[in-house]
This record gives C-alpha cells, sequence and structure tokens, in this order.
C-alpha cells in the first residue's frame, strides 16, 4: 500500500511555521526503514497496512506532542501483491511523457 499523508499542528510557532513539528514527524517516518519520500506538500510511505499505519500514527503523536489540535490529511493506494509502486507508478507516467510515437 502507498500512503500520502500530511500532519501539521492547528496553530503555528511565532514565526508562522510548523515546519520543528513536522520534522519530528518526517523523522518518524524516515526511522521505520519503510520506502518513503517527502515533499513540499505530502509524505509518502510503502509498505503493508500495518506497517504503514503504524508510522502514520506515531508521526502523528510526534506532532501532537508539542500542539493541542492536530490536522491530518491521508489517502491510500491499497494494492495487494504490489511492491516497489513509490517509484513504479512514476517511471510508468514518465515513459509515457517521453514516447514521441
Amino acid at each position: 500500500m502507498l500512503v500520502a499523508f500530511s500532519v501539521a499542528p492547528s496553530g503555528s510557532d511565532e514565526s508562522g511555521s510548523v515546519a520543528k513539528a513536522v520534522a519530528e514527524a518526517i523523522r518518524i517516518v524516515r526511522e521505520s526503514g519503510l520506502p518513503n519520500e517527502t515533499n513540499a506538500m505530502f509524505t509518502l510511505v510503502e509498505g503493508d497496512w500495518d506497517e504503514v499505519m503504524d508510522v502514520v500514527k506515531r508521526a502523528t503523536e510526534a506532532v501532537q506532542a508539542s500542539a493541542s489540535r492536530v490536522s491530518l490529511v491521508l489517502k491510500a493506494d491499497i494494492r495487494p501483491g504490489y511492491s516497489g509502486q513509490l517509484r513504479a507508478k512514476v517511471e510508468r507516467i514518465e515513459e509515457h511523457l517521453s514516447d514521441t510515437s
């Protein structure tokens, strides 16, 4: 399964930033050992249901440690029997984009 999620405190620090709290969540993801990727809006994680949901839960708890209210957005692609899709899905699109015929 692939999960794209975004977790952040509902409030920000004095500078208006949520980066410190979000960094703690991403640290949890990276330390999980699961394939992952972070961009400006979401963090993607690949693994089986229990592994991925555990990481999302722990990342959310990390943000919640510094905030009384947390926002979580999650989108999942559940496709049993497939792995390596974090990169493979993008590669398939790139193949079509480079097709000149």
